[in-house]
This record gives C-alpha cells, sequence and structure tokens, in this order.
C-alpha cells in the first residue's frame, strides 16, 4: 500500500498498512465489489460494517480494492444489461488476451452513429462485423447499443451507460481514472450528451462528427438546456470534416466559439474537404491515443462546478451535488484548500459536498463558506454507511467519500 493522503504522516500511514493486513475482511470486499444486484451488495455492506474496527479501516479495504480473477472470459464477448422495466441494452466488450488481473486497464467506451434504428436483436448480424480493428492489447473496448427507443441522449443511456461501466468494474481491473467516452457521428452527439450532463466517470470526451445542437432540439427526443460551464470538468477532442453533409464544421463553429470564450479545455479538428465520415482517423489516431494519455481523469480536484435545472438526476459532478431549486437553473460551484470549502451558490437552495480523506483532515473542524458567509465551522465524523454507499454507486477505488455534508441555504 503506498499512503497518498496529503494528511497521513508516515507514521499514521505506517499504522494504516499494520491495521489494513492485519485485519482480514475474509473476501468481502471482493463479494462486495461483485454483487450482482442491490439486495446481495446491501448485505454484504452489513458485514463490512459490521467486521471493519473502524472507518479508516473500511475505507483502506475499499481503497485497496478486490483481488481480480484471471479466470475470466477475454477476447470479444457479448452481453446485455438488463433495465429495471426489462429493457435489453446490448453491447460487446473486447479484452485483451493476455489480460494480467494484477494491472489497471483504461477503458474506451465507443458510441456507434445510425440510432434511428430498430433495437437490436440478440446474436444479430451487427454484433459480428467490424470489431477486430478495435482491438487493443492495452485496454477494455466497450461497444454499446442504441436504436430508436434509446437515443444516446436519451434518460435510459444515461442510466445504462455508466451501469455497464461498473459491470465490468465487478469482474475486471479498469484504470478508474482512465475510461474515456468517444463518439461517431450520432455517438458524438452522445459524447456531447454525456460531457454536457453526466461527466463524473469519465476522464474525456472525444466526439467525431457530430453535433451538440441536436440535444437541443426537442423533436430528436432531447429537448435539452445546454450549460457550457458544465464542459469545463473535462478536456474534449472533437472532429469535423469541413463538407460533411450533415454538420459541416461551419455549423459547429460557432459552438467551439463559445468553448474558446469559456476556456473550455478542448481540441478542434477540421479536416480539409473531409465528409460525414472518418476516413481521417488512421492519421489522427497517433494524436488522439497522446491526448487521451495526457488527460487522465483528476477524481478528487479542488475545484468543481455544476450547473442543473433538476435535482432528480444530472445533477452531480464527483464531489459536489446540487439537491434544491430556489430557480432554474441553479449553479453550484466549489474550491477546496485543505479544511475550507468556498461555495459559490446560485440558484440553489440545498447542496452536498463529499468528503474524502484523501483530501480533508477528519481530525480538524470542515470549514464551509457560501457566498463569502461561513455557515459551518464543526468536526465531521467519518462514517461506514456513508462510505459503502457511494461505493456502491461508483465501484471507484480513486474516489471514495467517507463523509457527506448536506446543507440548507437560508433565505
Amino acid at each position: 500500500m503506498i499512503c497518498k493522503s496529503k494528511f497521513f504522516s508516515a507514521v499514521v500511514c505506517t499504522v494504516l498498512f499494520s491495521r489494513t493486513f492485519a485485519a482480514e475482511n475474509d473476501g468481502l470486499v471482493d463479494q462486495f465489489w461483485s454483487a450482482t444486484d442491490d439486495t446481495q451488495r446491501d448485505s454484504v455492506a452489513e458485514q463490512l460494517v459490521s467486521e471493519s474496527a473502524d472507518a479508516e479501516t473500511l475505507y483502506q479495504w475499499l481503497k485497496d480494492g478486490p483481488t481480480y480473477s484471471a479466470n475470466v472470459p477475454t477476447g470479444q464477448q457479448e452481453s446485455a444489461r438488463i433495465a429495471s422495466d426489462g429493457t435489453r441494452f446490448p453491447y460487446v466488450f473486447l479484452v485483451p488476451e493476455e489480460y494480467d488481473p494484477s494491472r489497471k486497464y483504461p477503458v474506451e467506451f465507443m458510441l456507434h452513429g445510425g440510432v434511428s434504428r430498430p433495437e437490436w436483436e440478440p446474436g444479430g448480424g451487427w454484433w459480428r462485423r467490424g470489431f477486430d480493428s478495435l482491438k487493443q492489447p492495452d485496454r477494455i473496448i466497450v461497444v454499446p447499443a442504441s436504436w430508436v427507443d434509446a437515443f444516446w441522449w436519451h434518460e435510459n443511456q444515461a442510466e445504462s451507460l455508466p451501469a455497464i461501466l461498473n459491470e465490468l468494474k465487478a469482474s475486471y481491473n479498469i484504470d478508474e481514472n482512465r475510461v474515456t467516452l468517444t463518439g461517431i457521428s450520432d455517438g458524438g452527439t452522445g459524447a456531447y450528451f454525456f460531457a454536457f450532463k453526466q461527466p463524473t466517470p469519465w476522464a474525456a470526451f472525444l466526439p467525431y462528427i457530430g453535433h451538440p445542437g441536436v440535444l437541443r432540439n426537442p423533436q430528436s427526443g432531447g429537448g435539452y438546456r445546454l450549460y457550457f460551464e458544465n464542459l469545463m470538468s473535462k478536456p474534449l477532442y472533437i472532429v469535423n470534416g469541413e463538407n460533411d453533409r450533415l454538420y459541416p464544421s461551419s455549423s459547429v463553429a460557432p459552438f467551439i466559439d463559445i468553448l474558446v470564450d469559456a476556456g473550455v479545455d478542448h481540441i478542434w479538428k477540421v479536416i480539409p474537404e473531409g465528409g460525414h465520415n472518418t476516413n481521417w482517423l488512421p492519421e489522427e489516431t497517433p494524436l488522439i491515443e497522446r491526448f487521451k494519455q495526457d488527460n487522465p481523469r483528476d477524481a478528487l480536484p479542488d475545484s468543481v462546478q455544476w450547473v442543473a435545472d433538476r435535482t432528480d438526476k444530472f445533477h452531480r459532478n464527483l464531489w459536489i451535488r446540487i439537491d434544491a431549486l430556489s430557480q432554474s437553473p441553479g449553479l453550484l460551484e466549489a474550491n477546496r484548500s485543505a479544511n475550507e470549502i468556498d461555495v459559490v451558490a446560485r440558484g440553489i437552495s440545498e447542496f452536498t459536498l463529499l468528503l474524502s480523506p484523501e483530501e480533508v483532515d477528519f481530525s480538524q473542524a470542515i470549514r464551509v463558506n457560501v457566498n463569502g458567509e461561513n455557515i459551518f465551522d464543526e468536526l465531521v465524523p467519518q462514517d461506514k454507511d456513508t462510505m459503502l454507499r457511494w461505493a456502491a454507486q461508483d465501484l471507484d477505488r480513486t474516489m471514495l467519500f467517507s463523509a457527506e455534508m448536506n446543507l440548507a441555504i437560508g433565505d
């Protein structure tokens, strides 16, 4: 174990190291990670609470994560996530033949185009074509399916893609901070959707020959309001063709101008005389690979912001969440310096801050200032149930929260 927390001294690290490996969890973390439903995971969570000596021990167990098996399927695999309403969300995933469970693997989700088609049938020909070219020896590739009742920017896909990622995390040693989302055509529009609405699990977004304006159109199934502040979270690698018959680069240029003005981290490539295709991809691939390598996710950044117009979903970014609005949309910005968190809140009456022992010192008071006024200055206890609830949602060893602060802003 390497103790990276800025608040743990070498002595404390040694104590935690000894405690962690002296206290056996009897495979409970493995069972928690690989649970197939909420009931099973909740049962294991109760045992973890009981068996762990304290919150620090449980935290280290979860941070160490499960012991991954080498006895897992490799090569091209087919699966389907079954939603609570019975809808099948099929996907293909490609695992290196020489998969080594002792190392972490980056993951790339690749969203296809042409979503206005019938639902995919199990074993259909689409699943048998074109995947050899996607295989990579150093990463896991995921190709989910979209169709007329499940566009990439529909709410059912917003639920499904993170759930598919968690299904893979349960069995494969995934590098949580190197999970990227690439999309082509309609898939590129889908990549924009997740960048605007649900960026937490992703390191970067790569929309190719798509258009964010589609998301605003109610007739396309979207009708979303787009908040460019939300694109400050993760970098984008955008490619459009100059003469694309659907989305020529000139139609995307005003959107890019906003990114430039807002200071959003992005790269925009215009393919001279390029059409609605990816003929340019072989030449561009080395630059794309460098972009992915240079942009891992920071799971616990000191500064984070989010704009939301609803609080049932699309209201969280990493360690902040908007819980109630006094007007729509609401903006929440949080800047953390050690145990002091400065918050800017506009149009928000309630919000949540998620706290990690990697970033705050729980032996000292946590101070929260909202719009320049101090509203909280107290010790915050770490809580095992909170830790496990968020761990169950994220299955992320690099983004664990041992306390949450639910705060209200007075009139």
